[in-house]
């Protein structure tokens, strides 16, 4: 066995005014930089981390810092964990998106959401194919009882945590909360016959170690 765990970045300025991030660089709210200590702290009490793999984007690399002094780690960044790419709607309001664009609600169209990409940017369907490939290569690369955190976003980890759970694109976007600096915690079953690894939900969303 060996361990996969995906961590959510802290707080941002643009979190706490409900704008749609994309893959700007925005900086992590007091509030979020509280949550990442919180993350450091509680993943080194909790796990032996022997690899730290962060999104390159800011707030998940501001998020990573902490974390990496409390391991001694140096983060390895992988674009492959980045956000959505929300292209020209990048900075738009939630509520202002879905009432101008009402073709990419997820809760209003369904499936047909999910395909839907924004101008110079990624629909769901392609976030989905990067953040697979990416886990899956992660997975094949783990060895035996090794620890491995990412610090990644909601999307990410929301499509690869429903997709171990059998959920489609809609169902894992919209059913399962997923908070500032939560982690969700993963079994992978290695093969010694050269099948794919087997991934197992162990933990979603762990935040009882958050204070703020």
């Amino acid at each position: 066995m060996a361990t996969l765990l995906l961590a959510r970045h802290g707080e941002t300025t643009w979190n706490r005014a409900g704008r749609v991030q994309g893959w700007a660089p925005v900086s992590l709210t007091d509030r979020g930089r509280a949550q990442a200590d919180a993350l450091a702290r509680h993943v080194a009490d909790t796990y032996e981390v022997d690899r730290l793999v962060s999104s390159d984007i800011e707030r998940a690399q501001e998020t990573a810092r902490p974390v990496a002094r409390e391991l001694g780690l140096e983060p390895v960044l992988d674009s492959a964990w980045r956000e959505r790419d929300v292209g020209s709607f990048q900075g738009l309001e939630f509520d202002e998106l879905t009432d101008r664009y009402p073709q990419y609600s997820l809760s209003a169209v369904g499936a047909p959401a999910a395909r839907e990409r924004p101008p110079s940017g990624e629909s769901l369907v392609e976030v989905r194919r990067r953040v697979l490939n990416a886990r899956e290569g992660l997975a094949d690369s783990l060895e035996l009882d090794e620890t491995v955190l990412v610090v990644s976003h909601g999307a990410p980890i929301r499509l690869s945590l429903g997709e171990v759970k059998g959920l489609d694109i809609v169902e894992s976007m919209l059913s399962q909360p997923l908070d500032n600096g939560g982690i969700c915690e993963f079994e992978v079953e290695l093969s010694d016959e050269g099948d794919e690894p087997l991934v197992h939900v162990v933990a979603e969303n762990e935040t009882r170690f958050l204070t703020t």
